[in-house]
């Protein structure tokens, strides 16, 4: 497929398309039209052939698209025929509720160590992953060729850590930190930040009672 710029709020959408595909997929539903999958995601119709066509269409003309291939087909375009490699920096609660989440491990994103500060974790498992101490993190990455480091720590801490997951080779930063990171371009960054969502639906919960 020839490489072509793709917008942010495009790509936002792939994983929604995904979800629900798979769902119809699971469902045992063979095809599916622009229309009935608008229906289902509240995105029009036009947004969606819109969308797919960025990437070669995959739809036929009075058939619809076969949701099993397309299913498929967005998957490699998410990445997600291979396997990722994470280390998950922070085995506090988050942490911990990340490394226990087992639809990582379906999606191709498989957590290899757990790094943190606090000796009294060390050596405590989670989900048959040993806790390591902080020391070990760059060399691990570089002997274990580790793609993503996922940040469930404290901000004080995030920019130190973040310039050992560069120092070792990171390709990506998955970062929970309320900071933002300061690291060369070629490092790509997802900054999650849980308060802003809040604040988001706060604003959003204001606005309605105005209505």
């Amino acid at each position: 497929m020839e490489h072509k710029e793709i917008s942010k709020a495009v790509i936002a959408r792939l994983p929604r398309y995904y979800r629900y595909l798979g769902e119809l997929k699971d469902e045992k539903v063979e095809r599916v039209s622009s229309m009935e999958l608008s229906e289902l995601m509240h995105v029009t119709a036009s947004q969606i052939r819109q969308d797919l066509n960025h990437f070669g269409g995959f739809g036929q003309q009075g058939y619809g698209y076969n949701v099993a291939f397309l299913y498929d087909e967005i998957g490699k375009i998410l990445g997600l025929d291979q396997k990722h490699h994470l280390v998950l920096i922070g085995a506090g609660h988050l942490g911990q509720a990340l490394a226990n989440y087992v639809n990582f491990e379906r999606r191709g994103f498989l957590i290899k160590g757990i790094f943190d500060r606090d000796e009294k974790l060390h050596g405590m498992k989670i989900r048959g992953i040993e806790v390591r101490p902080m020391e070990e993190l760059e060399q691990f990455i570089r002997k274990h060729d580790i793609d993503i480091g996922v940040l469930t720590i404290p901000k004080n801490g995030a920019i130190e850590v973040s310039e050992t997951l560069v120092r070792g080779g990171i390709k990506a930063i998955w970062n929970f930190a309320h900071v933002d990171l300061n690291v060369p371009d070629n490092i790509l960054v997802e900054n999650v930040h849980l308060s802003e969502s809040l604040m988001k639906l706060s604003y959003m919960i204001d606005r309605a009672k105005e209505r």
